[in-house]
């Protein structure tokens, strides 16, 4: 299977949709919908923003259905959202969020029941210096293909180009891996060298200087 990578712009960002509506969340996953929305809002824009506008748009799934698809959609065209997509056959298959860590509200898991940004573990940083990963989602048939790594690989390769000094990723210490651990294992990120500089509770903080 043969793997390319592309930048989330603008002009595929229909691809980005056709991913999260029909292949990331078939296999039930408790995070549907969410279109990666979380790292950049703050507790208040999902509490007067997204909820608010999930009412006009019918309530219930449907509503933060549409909500959610909307901000996601606002978040693109500004440039806001930032991360790769990954293609089999051309058609969308993976996703990864990676951006500038000051483009970010909040980094590491969330829980959509929370409503204090506190809650979460928030990291600063000089803009243009870190590169932050925080989340991948790959279909279920997809999985244990190498997607995540060759999305991985990308994101270092890119950060570097950019001048970027660190790449930084925010993996949770569990008693087993699952699939549904969208912030990635540790041991992926040991295998290309990234090595722990912090903890926050259940957050592995972990770095990779760019060379």
């Amino acid at each position: 299977m043969k793997i390319t990578i592309e930048k989330l712009t603008k002009s595929n960002m229909a691809d980005f949709f056709d991913f999260f509506d029909n292949r990331a969340f078939s296999d039930g996953s408790p995070f549907a919908p969410c279109y990666c929305n979380a790292f950049y809002l703050t507790a208040e824009e999902v509490r007067d923003g997204i909820e608010k506008r999930s009412e006009t748009l019918g309530g219930g799934l449907k509503g933060i259905t549409l909500a959610l698809k909307e901000s996601a959609k606002e978040l693109i065209e500004k440039g806001i959202m930032q991360g790769y997509l990954a293609y089999a056959d051309g058609i969308a298959i993976g996703w990864c969020n990676a951006n500038d860590r000051q483009n970010y509200v909040r980094v590491g898991p969330f829980d959509p029941g929370r409503k204090r940004d506190e809650d979460y573990y928030i990291s600063n940083g000089e803009r243009g210096k870190i590169k932050s990963l925080v989340c991948f989602e790959i279909a279920p048939e997809y999985r244990g293909k190498g997607v995540a790594k060759a999305l991985l690989q990308r994101v270092c390769d890119d950060a570097e180009k950019d001048g970027y000094e660190f790449v930084e990723v925010y993996p949770q210490i569990t008693e087993k891996y699952s699939v549904l651990d969208f912030t990635g294992p540790m041991e992926m990120y040991g295998h290309f060298g990234f090595q722990e500089t912090d903890r926050h509770g259940k957050t592995v903080v972990m770095r990779k200087k760019c060379s």
